[in-house]
């Protein structure tokens, strides 16, 4: 029998419980990173070098791309270059630097995914600011609280959220000063704000506002922030996490080494479908990731039910999902199957049966059945816009059926990741073809450390022949600390090490399954944060209801 393959070897020796400390395990690294770990290209200091240098190389190639709409019906996606990109974040960049705002400034930007989002984005990037994603998931009152905490002086904001951002005066006064509409501005907007003090402009107003004036780009270092993001904590406030520059040009020399050992490198032809929130730093890393190889972003219209023919228009070539959407694909692929008569759900149960036991005995997925992808599955593969050849899935655990089963079905290959804003997205993927991988995150990736350290409440033991415990992580990926939250930031960052209050089993060839959660808390399918405490006194004012706790055990 052929030795099974590793993808981890250690680089320390666990240590056993010591002075009422806990014991850790072994620390280990990817097999990819043999050699050091990966370092990133030549001249690429901060974020803002990702695309300037993407605009030096690829000045003609699309970049960011929306459907128009025609007639009422939508049209083709029409793009904006490198080049025009650069010249509109150009003077995006001088009209702030006129709102007064200097480097280390903080900006927030509030809405859906489209390209203005990403043009204020590298706007700050060139003069060192901190970009502030805004989001009302977090909870009513979350949009204030982080005005007001991160001292934002200038909001970027979708024309269908301004009201929101509105909602929150006079109370963020002290700090808001300019709002700016993705879009049009209305008379009554400019009045309302107009009493405040505040000014407002319309997109097209605030590309005028700088014209005239120059301001020198300022010198961005690694280690400056780029980006603060919000992320919602098990009790009270948000908090913000500090992401240098490092972080994610760290992150994007890992995942383009990881991409090319398994054969996958990303290039400029490749096409991005951005609609997972840019507030959160899964689609953030991803797109700078595109941008990095010259490729090109499109953009969805906002509509979840819209998605499937934004996607058939695009055709894009990397998809990336939180299990919600896979589960609805998974759920529509299933039923259309079942309700399609006698011979049609034979013909593919035997199709989907002989390509699943070929890649079990290890055929790559391209070549376990090539007749069944061209006949039975190549109808998934078009309902995703017929060009996927990798799907990823990160943000909450993907059901172990659904992944199997899309690994099968969609002629592509279906990787799922884990990480946290903490350690900017990224620190283990699944890898393609591995079907032992399947239910777990696979091993870390190139640029990180990884240990296990136990937890003896739980019966968590890091150093038994089945390794388990709260997963902690060091590297130059991670954060630079909450902001304003030293006693939050000491809690979890302890001698270089993250702790995740994640908990992970070791699998034998390297890859890591998340079994449990240190922290009373639940991760939504769509990746957001409940605490089992909140629910608990939520619903415990209920008279009707009671044994609140077994209930949400048995969840």
């Amino acid at each position: 029998m052929a030795e099974q393959k590793k993808f981890i070897f250690e680089v320390e020796k666990g240590i056993e419980a010591i002075d009422g400390k806990p014991s850790m395990g072994p620390v280990y690294r990817s097999v990819f990173a043999k050699d050091g770990f990966p370092k990133p290209v030549q001249g690429l200091e901060n974020c803002f070098d990702v695309f300037r240098i993407s605009v030096e190389k690829y000045p003609g190639n699309r970049m960011l791309g929306r459907r128009v709409i025609v007639d009422g019906k939508p049209g083709k996606y029409v793009w904006l270059t490198y080049k025009e990109v650069y010249d509109i974040v150009m003077k995006i960049g001088l009209s702030i630097r006129s709102c007064g705002l200097e480097k280390g400034g903080r900006c927030g930007i509030y809405g859906v995914n489209c390209p203005e989002w990403i043009m204020s984005m590298e706007a700050c990037n060139a003069h060192g600011m901190h970009c502030v994603p805004l989001y009302d998931s977090l909870g009513a009152g979350a949009v204030e609280f982080i005005i007001c905490h991160a001292e934002i002086s200038v909001v970027f904001v979708e024309e269908k959220k301004i009201f929101e951002v509105l909602k929150t005066l006079p109370n963020t006064t002290q700090y808001l000063k300019t709002i700016v509409s993705f879009g049009k501005v209305t008379p009554e907007q400019k009045a309302e704000v107009g009493k405040f003090g505040i000014a407002i402009y319309s997109w097209d107003e605030f590309l005028q506002l700088g014209e005239g004036k120059h301001f020198d780009l300022p010198v961005t270092t690694k280690s400056d922030i780029c980006t603060i993001m919000y992320t919602s904590g098990t009790t009270g406030d948000p908090k913000g996490v500090m992401i240098s520059n490092n972080s994610i040009v760290t992150l994007i020399a890992g995942v383009k080494k990881l991409l090319e050992t398994m054969n996958e490198e990303l290039s400029q032809s490749d096409v991005y479908m951005s609609y997972l929130p840019l507030a959160h730093i899964f689609d953030r890393v991803i797109e700078e990731l595109f941008i990095n190889h010259g490729a090109s972003i499109g953009f969805w219209r906002g509509d979840v039910k819209l998605l499937i023919e934004d996607l058939g228009e695009l055709k894009p070539s990397i998809f990336c999902a939180v299990p919600r959407v896979l589960d609805r694909v998974y759920s529509g692929l299933t039923e259309k199957i079942s309700s399609g008569g006698f011979i049609k759900n034979k013909l593919f149960n035997l199709a989907y049966s002989y390509k699943q036991h070929n890649m079990r005995n290890g055929d790559k997925h391209q070549e376990a059945s090539p007749l069944s992808d061209k006949i039975v599955f190549n109808k998934v593969k078009q309902g995703l816009g017929g060009n996927v050849r990798l799907i990823l899935s990160g943000a909450a655990p993907l059901a172990t059926h659904v992944e199997a089963y899309l690994r099968v079905v969609t002629c592509a290959h279906v990787l799922q990741g884990y990480g946290l804003t903490e350690s900017c997205a990224g620190t283990f993927v699944s890898l393609p073809n591995e079907m032992s991988m399947l239910g777990t995150v696979g091993p870390p990736v190139p640029n990180v450390d990884v240990r296990l350290e136990s937890v003896p409440e739980m019966g968590y033991d890091a150093l038994s022949s089945t390794p388990r415990g709260e997963i902690c992580i060091r590297g130059d990926t991670l954060f630079s600390g909450y902001y304003k939250r030293e006693d939050l930031t000491a809690e979890v960052l302890v001698d270089g090490w993250f702790h995740t209050g994640d908990i992970g089993e070791w699998q034998p060839q390297g890859a890591m399954k998340i079994i449990d959660r240190k922290k009373n808390i639940f991760k939504l399918s769509q990746g957001e944060y409940v605490a089992v405490e909140n629910l608990e006194n939520i619903y415990g004012l209920v008279s009707a209801i009671d044994s609140v706790s077994l209930s949400l055990s048995l969840l």
